[in-house]
Protein backbone atom coordinates (compact mmCIF):
# COMPACT_ATOMS: atom_id res chain seq x y z
CA UNK A 1 0.00 0.00 0.00
CA UNK A 2 1.38 3.35 -0.95
CA UNK A 3 2.70 5.88 2.02
CA UNK A 4 0.58 8.18 2.43
CA UNK A 5 0.24 10.80 5.63
CA UNK A 6 -3.53 11.55 5.49
CA UNK A 7 -5.34 8.30 6.64
CA UNK A 8 -7.16 6.86 3.12
CA UNK A 9 -10.95 5.83 2.78
CA UNK A 10 -10.65 2.51 1.34
CA UNK A 11 -13.71 1.01 -0.72
CA UNK A 12 -15.06 -1.92 0.65
CA UNK A 13 -16.46 -4.63 -1.92
CA UNK A 14 -20.27 -4.60 -3.31
CA UNK A 15 -22.64 -6.61 -1.27
CA UNK A 16 -25.49 -6.36 -2.88
CA UNK A 17 -28.48 -5.45 -1.01
CA UNK A 18 -32.13 -6.58 -0.53
CA UNK A 19 -35.49 -5.89 -1.86
CA UNK A 20 -38.04 -7.40 -0.24
CA UNK A 21 -36.67 -11.34 -0.16
CA UNK A 22 -34.68 -10.86 -3.42
CA UNK A 23 -30.68 -10.05 -3.50
CA UNK A 24 -29.78 -7.61 -5.75
CA UNK A 25 -26.22 -7.67 -7.06
CA UNK A 26 -24.59 -5.46 -9.61
CA UNK A 27 -22.30 -6.20 -12.25
CA UNK A 28 -20.14 -4.34 -15.17
CA UNK A 29 -19.02 -6.61 -18.12
CA UNK A 30 -15.01 -6.54 -18.38
CA UNK A 31 -13.00 -7.09 -21.36
CA UNK A 32 -11.77 -10.19 -19.65
CA UNK A 33 -15.54 -11.13 -19.63
CA UNK A 34 -15.88 -11.33 -22.86
CA UNK A 35 -15.06 -13.72 -26.50
CA UNK A 36 -13.61 -12.30 -29.43
CA UNK A 37 -16.99 -11.02 -31.02
CA UNK A 38 -17.31 -8.80 -27.84
CA UNK A 39 -20.34 -10.81 -26.52
CA UNK A 40 -19.75 -12.01 -22.47
CA UNK A 41 -18.41 -15.78 -22.60
CA UNK A 42 -21.26 -18.09 -21.30
CA UNK A 43 -18.94 -19.26 -18.58
CA UNK A 44 -18.67 -16.07 -16.68
CA UNK A 45 -22.21 -15.98 -15.99
CA UNK A 46 -21.44 -18.78 -13.47
CA UNK A 47 -19.06 -16.68 -11.78
CA UNK A 48 -21.34 -14.11 -11.66
CA UNK A 49 -24.24 -15.84 -10.19
CA UNK A 50 -22.00 -17.55 -7.78
CA UNK A 51 -20.78 -13.96 -6.16
CA UNK A 52 -23.83 -12.99 -5.84
CA UNK A 53 -24.94 -16.27 -4.24
CA UNK A 54 -22.30 -15.70 -1.73
CA UNK A 55 -22.97 -12.43 -0.94
CA UNK A 56 -26.62 -12.87 -0.58
CA UNK A 57 -25.57 -15.71 2.13
CA UNK A 58 -22.97 -12.76 3.59
CA UNK A 59 -25.53 -10.27 4.38
CA UNK A 60 -28.52 -12.91 5.58
CA UNK A 61 -26.39 -13.49 8.50
CA UNK A 62 -24.71 -17.41 7.20
CA UNK A 63 -21.48 -17.11 7.84
CA UNK A 64 -20.27 -19.78 5.47
CA UNK A 65 -16.31 -18.98 6.41
CA UNK A 66 -16.77 -19.54 10.21
CA UNK A 67 -18.89 -23.07 9.40
CA UNK A 68 -15.85 -23.85 6.93
CA UNK A 69 -13.31 -23.24 9.92
CA UNK A 70 -14.88 -24.93 12.20
CA UNK A 71 -15.24 -28.03 10.27
CA UNK A 72 -18.73 -27.85 9.96
CA UNK A 73 -18.97 -28.06 5.86
CA UNK A 74 -19.99 -26.15 2.85
CA UNK A 75 -21.86 -25.27 0.35
CA UNK A 76 -21.17 -27.40 -3.15
CA UNK A 77 -23.63 -26.84 -6.20
CA UNK A 78 -25.51 -30.20 -7.03
CA UNK A 79 -27.51 -29.28 -10.18
CA UNK A 80 -27.33 -26.05 -12.32
CA UNK A 81 -29.47 -25.14 -15.49
CA UNK A 82 -28.63 -22.10 -17.46
CA UNK A 83 -31.48 -20.23 -20.09
CA UNK A 84 -29.41 -17.53 -22.46
CA UNK A 85 -31.16 -15.07 -23.54
CA UNK A 86 -29.62 -12.61 -24.94
CA UNK A 87 -25.93 -11.81 -24.80
CA UNK A 88 -23.82 -9.43 -22.32
CA UNK A 89 -21.39 -6.90 -24.21
CA UNK A 90 -18.28 -4.92 -22.66
CA UNK A 91 -19.39 -2.29 -20.61
CA UNK A 92 -22.70 -3.41 -19.83
CA UNK A 93 -24.31 -2.92 -16.00
CA UNK A 94 -25.94 -6.23 -15.47
CA UNK A 95 -28.04 -6.87 -12.20
CA UNK A 96 -27.81 -10.17 -11.23
CA UNK A 97 -31.43 -10.91 -8.92
CA UNK A 98 -31.20 -14.04 -6.74
CA UNK A 99 -34.45 -15.35 -4.72
CA UNK A 100 -34.58 -18.32 -2.51
CA UNK A 101 -37.21 -21.23 -3.99
CA UNK A 102 -37.09 -23.56 -1.98
CA UNK A 103 -35.02 -25.32 0.71
CA UNK A 104 -34.73 -28.74 2.80
CA UNK A 105 -33.03 -29.73 5.86
CA UNK A 106 -29.85 -30.27 3.57
CA UNK A 107 -30.37 -28.32 0.04
CA UNK A 108 -31.26 -25.04 -1.06
CA UNK A 109 -32.55 -24.21 -4.46
CA UNK A 110 -32.27 -20.74 -5.98
CA UNK A 111 -33.53 -18.94 -9.10
CA UNK A 112 -30.99 -16.40 -10.57
CA UNK A 113 -31.34 -13.45 -13.51
CA UNK A 114 -29.19 -11.33 -15.39
CA UNK A 115 -30.42 -8.22 -16.40
CA UNK A 116 -29.53 -5.44 -18.70
CA UNK A 117 -32.26 -2.54 -17.56
CA UNK A 118 -35.34 -4.60 -18.78
CA UNK A 119 -33.64 -7.61 -21.10
CA UNK A 120 -33.19 -10.88 -19.39
CA UNK A 121 -30.01 -11.71 -21.01
CA UNK A 122 -29.77 -15.28 -18.41
CA UNK A 123 -31.42 -17.18 -16.06
CA UNK A 124 -30.74 -20.03 -14.01
CA UNK A 125 -31.80 -22.57 -11.30
CA UNK A 126 -29.04 -23.82 -8.77
CA UNK A 127 -29.40 -26.44 -5.85
CA UNK A 128 -26.70 -26.37 -3.60
CA UNK A 129 -26.25 -28.95 -0.60
CA UNK A 130 -24.63 -28.54 2.25
CA UNK A 131 -21.60 -31.16 2.71
CA UNK A 132 -19.61 -32.23 5.74
CA UNK A 133 -16.00 -31.85 5.56
CA UNK A 134 -15.95 -36.24 3.90
CA UNK A 135 -18.18 -34.85 0.64
CA UNK A 136 -21.32 -36.37 1.82
CA UNK A 137 -24.40 -34.28 2.50
CA UNK A 138 -25.43 -33.46 6.15
CA UNK A 139 -27.92 -30.85 7.42
CA UNK A 140 -27.55 -27.53 7.48
CA UNK A 141 -27.61 -25.58 10.65
CA UNK A 142 -31.31 -25.00 11.68
CA UNK A 143 -30.93 -21.26 12.03
CA UNK A 144 -29.77 -21.14 7.90
CA UNK A 145 -32.84 -23.50 7.06
CA UNK A 146 -35.16 -20.20 9.13
CA UNK A 147 -32.90 -17.70 7.02
CA UNK A 148 -33.79 -19.74 3.94
CA UNK A 149 -37.42 -20.39 4.47
CA UNK A 150 -37.76 -16.46 5.21
CA UNK A 151 -36.47 -15.41 2.19
CA UNK A 152 -38.85 -17.73 -0.26
CA UNK A 153 -40.46 -14.87 -2.05
CA UNK A 154 -42.99 -14.64 -4.90
CA UNK A 155 -41.52 -16.97 -8.57
CA UNK A 156 -40.03 -15.06 -11.03
CA UNK A 157 -43.44 -14.75 -13.08
CA UNK A 158 -44.66 -12.77 -10.17
CA UNK A 159 -42.36 -9.99 -9.41
CA UNK A 160 -42.83 -6.22 -12.28
CA UNK A 161 -39.64 -6.20 -14.54
CA UNK A 162 -38.38 -2.89 -13.21
CA UNK A 163 -34.80 -3.73 -13.27
CA UNK A 164 -32.40 -1.04 -13.87
CA UNK A 165 -28.73 -0.39 -13.01
CA UNK A 166 -27.65 2.92 -12.41
CA UNK A 167 -23.96 3.53 -15.13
Amino acid sequence: MPHSSSPVSVPVPPTGQFDGTQHLFAVRTYFEDTDVSGVVYHANYLRWFERARSDMLRIAGIDQRAAHDAGLGAYAVTDIALRYKAPARLDDAVLIISRVADVSPATCRLDQEAWRDDQLLCAATVRVAFVAPNGRARRQPPEWVATFRALIGPGPDEIPKRMKVSA
